[in-house]
Formats: structure tokens, C-alpha cells, sequence
């Protein structure tokens, strides 16, 4: 179990206020039927607006999946470990093309029915269909009907080609009452409609309500196969708040105890100064980036790509709006993962170079472009406004426009939606580089969340391949490498910064354990001291 370190009341960070906060009134409780010491409530910068673990593969919703479900396999501690999870033990097939799993016996569902082979087939399955959520990953790899239930505790899943992240992936695999599910089908719909605001799952927690302008509530599964230590949370609580000033000030007041980890500098000042709760920290791999449509004009030039990278301030953003808590990330990799090339410097605040560049561009900027922030996230506003900053010194008008997170996933989707410049994070959803270079650069994945750019290059994608087909670690990192120096050539992103991970936590809430997969919202081992 890794060690959060408590932040120390004298951090030093530099406030610059860049905009107001508009006041949201959110702060109705969904439900109050456990005691306040057995309680806990989550303000979440962005909302949960499903309750279906297949069709959503993000962070900002990931505490459904984290607490109300379970997989075969499961992330867990800091470096990030794959560890079994309703799986006891598992085989890969000299080939690398088989992988079979044994189940753990006696693991149930939350109505008491047991969790067995032919669930985790048709988990998979429902993924493959709605073609939402990690689909898009499953779907380079593995075909419908290729999953087996050999007897009620073996399941084996046959891939296409050999996949050196399968294994990381299965996490995403969370498992669902077959039986349930499909009792709440309409037109053949996989239960979709049902899914979006009920639950199947076999988690820590059980749903007992929710509602998407607000959020959800569970209550302790105390049969969960994991057990219970002497200590827990009876009830969890996660809310959508969108407003940074409503969520510091609930966690102060004690009408929150936990919020994301990844707040402003003045804002981790204030909690820390107040006494009245405390901020964790914890190595983290998440990268701040902006995406560019490289699909419209005149984003689809690369030399004015090249421009728009050399009118951020990286270092105003990281060193004074954010005080130096975080570290310059040049590439779309973390700096602190294998695969990344370390002689890269990437692209630095330089106004007339960038000037230079739109001169030598075909297309011309003939319009304000719009740059979109995340509603809720102040970091993704700041930066927003920082870059606006940057583009009218070089001559380019823009928009800052607030979009919340499901809303602008939903855009991605499509070319013609998606906007011109979207500034958000890139977080850990398993420990390997195709989990951004990967999945952020290659064709197949374009208009997800991850590809929002819809950026395609035959050649990256011809080196992406052969890294994931590619067992030895040595040989993936040299395709990854030679990926990543391309994409930055053509710059169908900007990338700002690699992260820590600050959690701000009511003073006497213990046993938050984080993981760079879920940045510590699995709610099982948490307790009050």
C-alpha cells in the first residue's frame, strides 16, 4: 500500500486569479441515511451523467466503476500494480493469443447471485456492441464470440493478434448480472437505457440513488469477496460541483471530505491554511494538453500548429499560476514512463518564431478560433485564458469557451463537432505508453476523448502497431520513441505538464489509498479515525 505524504502548511504558490467563478447551488444532499462519522461525500469537478460502466473510460467518472464494480483484474498502489481481482490466477498461451482466467468461487452479485464465467463473456460482449467506453481498445484486439466461458470459473478470451496490453485492459472488463441486464433490455438495447441509471454490478458498494444533476449514493456491500478491515465508510456520496470556490469551501466547512486532487495552487494554499482539512500527495502520471482538430481548416497545417505550440507561456502556466508543483512534459508521454525520448525539449514561448511560422503556412487563420476548457476545472481555465494571451500577441483571435466533460466527450465523436482546441488531461488508465501515444495518435482510436485531434498518419500508425504487437519491452520503446518524435513534429497537440497528485481530505478521514489508475477514489479501505 503506497504512502501519502501530507503536505506541509508553509508550501509556497503564487496567486494569480485569472477569472471569477460563477456559484453553483449544488450543495443539496442526495441521501443522509448513514451517520456523518460513517459518511463520506466526494465533490467531483465534472458529473456523473451514467451510471453504465461500459460506456464511459475516463477519470472523471471513474468512481462508479471503482466502487460499484469489479473486474478480473484491478490496478492497484503507486507504481501502479495489476493485480487479480475476482480472477485468482490466470495463463497466456505460448502464442500470446490465448488468455485464460480462473474465477475466485463464491463471489456475488449485489441481488446474491453468483459471479460466474458466462458474466464476464457477456460483459465484454455488451462492450464490443455499444461500441462506447474502452471498446475502442477492445476492438483492435478481439472479435465478438471470441470470449468463452469454459465451465462456470474459467473464462478464455482468444485475441486476433497477440496484444502486449491485453492483460492491462482486462481491468476494464467490469463485470455485470447477465441475467439482470437483460431482464431490463428494450429492443434489443443491451439495457442501455436501464444501465444509465441503475446498477449490476458486484462491487464495494451498492447504488441506492441517483440522479445525473446531482450525482449518486451507495451503501457498503458488506458480503463484497474483499472483505472489510475494522473500520469503513458506510455510505459514499460522489457529486457533480462544478465551481472550484464551491468545492473548497464545502471541504473546509465540512459539508464535503474529499475533492480531486489536482486543484489550483491558492486553492491547496487555502485548504492547508485552514486547519480545517488536510491535502495528501502522491506521485502521479497525468498530462495537461491542449488537442487541435487537425481535421479543420486552418488547424489542419501543420506549420500553423507548429505556430499556435510557440504561443503558450510553459513556464508563466507552470512555474507561477501553478507555483512549481508540476513539471514541464514536453511530449504526449509522461516524462517518468519508458518509451519517451528524453532529448526531446519540445516547443518553447517564442511569439516571433511563431509569428514566422504563420507566414510560411498555406492555410491562413481567418476566423477566432475556439478554444474550449473544462467547465469546473479552474487549471483548464487558466490555461484557456493564458493561451488566449498568447495567440493576440501573435495576431489570432480566439474564444474561451466552457464546456462541461460529458458534453464535450459527446462532441469528440465527430469531426465536425469536435472544436477547434480542447484543453483537458490525459490520466493513467493502465501503466504502459499506448495509453497515451497509443491511444491519443492512432487512426482507429479517432474522436475519442483520447484522439480528439481525429489526427491520422499511416507511418505512426504503422509504428504503433508493431509496439503493441511487440513482446520485449526494449524493442516497444524504440517504436515508441520514433511515434512520439513524429507526433510532435506534426503537433496536432500541445503539451504543457506531467503531475502530482494533491488530495485534499477532511482531517480525519485515513485509509485513502492512491493509485495513479483512479487517483485514489476507491472508497473500500477508507475510514474515519
Amino acid at each position: 500500500m503506497p504512502i501519502l505524504r501530507l503536505r506541509g502548511t508553509t508550501a509556497v504558490a503564487r496567486r494569480l486569479v485569472l477569472a471569477g467563478f460563477a456559484s453553483l447551488a449544488l450543495l443539496g444532499s442526495l441521501g443522509q441515511t448513514a451517520t456523518a462519522q460513517t459518511r463520506f461525500v466526494f465533490a467531483n469537478e465534472s458529473d456523473f451523467d451514467t451510471m453504465d460502466p461500459h460506456v464511459a473510460f475516463d477519470v472523471g467518472r471513474i468512481a462508479v466503476r471503482l466502487n460499484v464494480y469489479d473486474g478480473l483484474m484491478r490496478w492497484q498502489s503507486n507504481p501502479a500494480k495489476l493485480e487479480p481481482w475476482i480472477a485468482e490466477s490466470y495463463a497466456i498461451s505460448k502464442d500470446g493469443l490465448t488468455y485464460t482466467f480462473k474465477l475466485r468461487k463464491g463471489v456475488k452479485f449485489h441481488d446474491g447471485s453468483e459471479v460466474k464465467a458466462a458474466d464476464f463473456v457477456y460483459s465484454l460482449e455488451r462492450i464490443l456492441a455499444l461500441g462506447k467506453g474502452a471498446a475502442s481498445l477492445f476492438k483492435t484486439m478481439i472479435d465478438p464470440g471470441k470470449a468463452k466461458a469454459v465451465d462456470d470459473t474459467t473464462v478464455e478470451f482468444t485475441l486476433t493478434k497477440p496484444s502486449a496490453i491485453f492483460l492491462a485492459i482486462v481491468p476494464e472488463i467490469h463485470v455485470v448480472n447477465t441475467t439482470l441486464v437483460k431482464k431490463n433490455e428494450v429492443n434489443n438495447d443491451w439495457g442501455a437505457a436501464w444501465m444509465s441509471k441503475s446498477s449490476a454490478g458486484s462491487g464495494a458498494y451498492k447504488l441506492t440513488q441517483f440522479d445525473p444533476a446531482i450525482g449518486f449514493v451507495a451503501a457498503r456491500n458488506p458480503d463484497h469477496f474483499k472483505g472489510w478491515g475494522p473500520k469503513f465508510i458506510d455510505e459514499i456520496e460522489f457529486r457533480g460541483v462544478k465551481d472550484t470556490n464551491t468545492r473548497v469551501l464545502g471541504l473546509m466547512k465540512g459539508d464535503f471530505n474529499g475533492l480531486g486532487g489536482y486543484l489550483q495552487a491558492d486553492q491547496l494554499k487555502r485548504i492547508e491554511e485552514s486547519g480545517k482539512a488536510k491535502v495528501h500527495e502522491a506521485e502521479s502520471m497525468r498530462v495537461m494538453m491542449m488537442q487541435f482538430n487537425t481535421t479543420r481548416a486552418p488547424l489542419n497545417d501543420p506549420d500553423v500548429r507548429r505556430a499556435l505550440n510557440q504561443a503558450f507561456d510553459y513556464d508563466g502556466f507552470n512555474k507561477n499560476i501553478l507555483g512549481g508543483q508540476v513539471e514541464r512534459n514536453p511530449t504526449p508521454l509522461p516524462n517518468t514512463i519508458w518509451g519517451n525520448p528524453k532529448d526531446i525539449k519540445g516547443y518553447a514561448f517564442d511569439i516571433e518564431k511563431g509569428k514566422a511560422l504563420l507566414a510560411k503556412a498555406s492555410a491562413k487563420i481567418d476566423r477566432p478560433l475556439e478554444i474550449h476548457f473544462l467547465t469546473g476545472f479552474g487549471q483548464s481555465e487558466q490555461a484557456a485564458q493564458l493561451f488566449q494571451n498568447g495567440l493576440q500577441k501573435m495576431g489570432i483571435q480566439s474564444k474561451v469557451i466552457g464546456t462541461p466533460w460529458p458534453t464535450i466527450v459527446e462532441r469528440f465523436s465527430k469531426p465536425e463537432t469536435t472544436p477547434d482546441i480542447s484543453i483537458y488531461w490525459i490520466s493513467t488508465y493502465y501503466a504502459d505508453p499506448h495509453n497515451w501515444i497509443g491511444e491519443m495518435f492512432h487512426s482507429s482510436g479517432a474522436g475519442t476523448f483520447k484522439n480528439a485531434h481525429h489526427y491520422k498518419n499511416p507511418k505512426v500508425d504503422a509504428l504503433l502497431d508493431k509496439a503493441v504487437e511487440a513482446t520485449d519491452q526494449a524493442v516497444r520503446a524504440k517504436y515508441y520513441e520514433e511515434a512520439v518524435r513524429i507526433v510532435v513534429d506534426d503537433a496536432p497537440g500541445l503539451w504543457i505538464y506531467n503531475t502530482k497528485w494533491y488530495g485534499p481530505y477532511s482531517k480525519n478521514l485515513a485509509g485513502v489509498v492512491f493509485c495513479p489508475i483512479g487517483n485514489g477514489l476507491e472508497m473500500r479501505t477508507a475510514y474515519y479515525e
